[in-house]
């Protein structure tokens, strides 16, 4: 069953009400069609002989992959579909017409994709989808094939250019003592034949320009990173850094030409990450580069895929930094960015003989297009826009914004105006992020961000203590941390906009999703005067809950739950449940009652104990909807409710 239900409030929250809409602003209603429409293709790479396309294409309630034909038209010439809640994780071409897709699991917009193990073989001209790995019969694309076992998990580390028709796998054993692999796996036949087991649990693998093993970093049951590193292909691994010891994390990303060379990302007890060349006969270290305010966000690899050569860094913009400013990758960026300044790089894929790049360039008002990069002819020619129907000169720019919180720890974060308004201050919405750790907000189009922006609303999102991109020992201080210092550093970031004039002070909401849900009930249970109102969408709200759901599943993640959400006896009086008593604002939840990540009883828990409080709350509850809403006629029930909502409370417009 759906519902939107709206329980009565205080008499005096409606006086108030009343008061304000007289003399709030009025906005013209908003089409929300634009933001809930599904993007033609996400990700897309060219073939080895330059001839097609594979891309990935979001439906309802899966991601398929197809091949298009770059010399008919780009017409569509094969692909492969998956049940419902699949996802294409990743895909590779392992030669001119045939593809190896890592298949994953998401179920809803607001669920990051999970990794289902599985691998498929898609070849242009075939009659179906071959099953190569698998886990269960009802999942992935369309049959099964080869002989693998339905418990393991599996991820393609390297296509093998140089050995057609196998690729290079890394299979991971799940259990009490998780082991972890590389197998060399026959896309014809699927027989698997072992090249290395890793000497430790959960690990990933890191390979030389040559494709051969040299680095296998993995996790201890308490959670603790170590890296191994061998001679070559016959030796022994040994232990390089086990973080317990040393104090810091180090994450193999490749090695150089030479052999002896790595390039290793270490993480300090302070400030953001380095790279770092390490002699790894020596053990002699060597800084490469090292951003002073963010970590790399993504590591740039030659034309091999295997070399590393730089890095990106996401802050006040996009910016590429490399080890080498002469060698010939570096080169084909810096002319990309010549022709394309103030949007961020990445090529995606290139062709066998390094002519032809498949390139996405992006910014804060552009979702994206890819271009296809011509290295001979020095020409980037436009194939794909991703959500094209925006016109970047009308949304809203965003900026980046830094402050410091009451204890002197320094926030970043990024600061959205509507893009007709001038310098006065606007009503306000503030977006606490997902997650919480590791997942930070960036200046990157955000489609959410651009709808709260049309409809009149300067959008503030701060990236508290315990988001990534800005050092390890940032991420550490969110430890144990919800409902503390993570959430007074919402509450100081949105001072410091009422104290610059941006925000009108009695015209301030905050709203999140998922963490972001559980931070917006908690800004209105700690700040009864700041918050005018409060969101919660696909959010949790009951850490002792959290924390039993966490712990049943395996040792790690108990250590996991007691190391980063705290010990079960301080959860309570962190639980926006418990403290309903505490809110004023009106609320608005949003769930889906097939949400397995923040379960709809979260909601309703907190629907009640704000009902026996006697706060107005309005609720939207979707049954078939997971953790955040797909089907565009969901998201339109959601956005019109929000739009709604917040127009009732900050003036805003409303969407239709």
């Amino acid at each position: 069953m759906n519902a939107v239900r709206r329980a009565p409030g205080r008499w005096l929250a409606v006086a108030v009400l009343v008061s304000v809409a007289a003399w709030l602003p009025a906005y013209a209603q908003i089409d929300l069609t634009p933001y809930v429409r599904h993007d033609s293709y996400e990700t897309i790479k060219i073939s080895p002989d330059g001839r097609h396309f594979a891309a990935t294409v979001p439906m309802e309630d899966r991601t398929v992959l197809v091949v298009l034909d770059r010399e008919d038209g780009l017409k569509v010439v094969a692909g492969g579909m998956g049940v419902r809640n699949s996802a294409v994780w990743d895909f590779w071409w392992v030669d001119d017409t045939r593809i190896v897709i890592s298949m994953a699991q998401s179920f809803g917009s607001k669920d990051p994709l999970y990794a289902t193990g599985e691998l498929h073989a898609l070849e242009i001209g075939g009659s179906r989808v071959k099953r190569l790995f698998g886990r269960k019969e009802e999942t992935g694309l369309v049959t099964r094939y080869g002989a693998g076992d339905p418990v393991e998990l599996a991820t393609v580390i390297d296509p093998m250019p140089g050995s057609p028709g196998e690729v290079l796998i890394a299979t991971w054993i799940p259990g009490t003592a998780p082991k972890t692999q590389l197998e060399m796996l026959n896309l014809r036949s699927g027989r698997r034949n072992v090249v290395v087991a890793a000497p430790v649990r959960r690990a990933d693998f890191t390979l030389d320009p040559a494709g051969n093993a040299r680095f296998a970093d993995g996790l201890d049951e308490r959670n603790y990173r170590h890296l191994y590193y061998r001679e070559g292909e016959d030796a022994p691994w040994r232990l390089v850094n086990d973080q317990a010891e040393s104090g810091f994390i180090a994450g193999a990303l490749g090695m150089a030409a030479d052999g002896t060379t790595a390039y290793v990302q270490v993480s300090r007890t302070e400030g953001p990450d380095e790279i770092e060349a390490w002699d790894m006969r020596t053990m002699a270290r060597r800084p490469l580069l090292r951003d002073p305010v963010v970590d790399p966000d993504a590591i740039l690899y030659d034309v091999d895929r295997r070399t590393p050569v730089g890095a990106r860094y996401m802050d006040d913009g996009v910016t590429l930094r490399f080890f080498d400013e002469g060698a010939p990758m570096a080169r084909r960026y810096r002319m990309l960015e010549k022709a394309l300044p103030g949007s961020g790089i990445a090529i995606t894929s290139t062709t066998r003989d390094g002519r032809l790049s498949l390139v996405r360039a992006w910014h804060d008002r552009d979702a994206g297009q890819y271009l296809l990069f011509d290295t001979e002819a020095r020409t980037a020619n436009g194939l794909f826009g991703r959500m094209a129907w925006f016109a970047p000169e009308s949304l809203a720019p965003t900026r980046k914004i830094t402050l410091e919180a009451r204890d002197g720890v320094g926030l970043h974060g990024y600061l959205t105006r509507p893009a007709t308004t001038g310098d006065a201050p606007l009503p306000m919405v503030v977006v606490p992020h997902g997650g919480p750790f590791g997942i930070y907000d960036s200046g990157d189009f955000d489609v959410e961000t651009q709808l709260l922006a049309a409809a009149g609303y300067a959008v503030l999102r701060v990236n508290f203590r315990g988001s990534g991109n800005y050092g390890y020992a940032f991420s550490v201080l969110g430890a144990q941390q919800w409902g503390g210092t993570m959430q007074d550093d919402l509450t100081d970031a949105t001072r410091w906009a009422i104290e610059q004039g941006v925000a009108d002070p009695s015209r301030i909401c905050i709203a999140g999703a998922s963490y972001g849900g559980y931070a917006a009930l908690m800004g209105v249970a700690k700040e009864p005067e700041l918050y005018r109102c409060a969101v919660g969408y696909v959010g949790v709200y009951d850490l002792p809950a959290m924390y039993t759901e966490s712990a049943r599943s395996a040792n790690w993640m108990r250590n996991w739950a007691n190391d980063w959400l705290g010990e079960r006896d301080t959860l309570a009086a962190r639980s926006p449940v418990n403290l309903a008593d505490r809110i004023q604002a009106p609320v608005l939840l949003a769930a889906g009652g097939a949400d397995d990540i923040a379960p709809i009883s979260h909601s309703r828990r907190m629907q009640r104990a704000l009902e026996k409080a006697g706060v107005p709350v309005r609720t939207l509850y979707i049954d078939s909807e997971g953790h955040g809403f797909r089907k565009p006629e969901h998201r339109r029930r959601y956005y019109s409710e929000l739009l709604a909502f917040l127009s009732d409370h900050l003036g805003g417009a409303r969407g239709e």
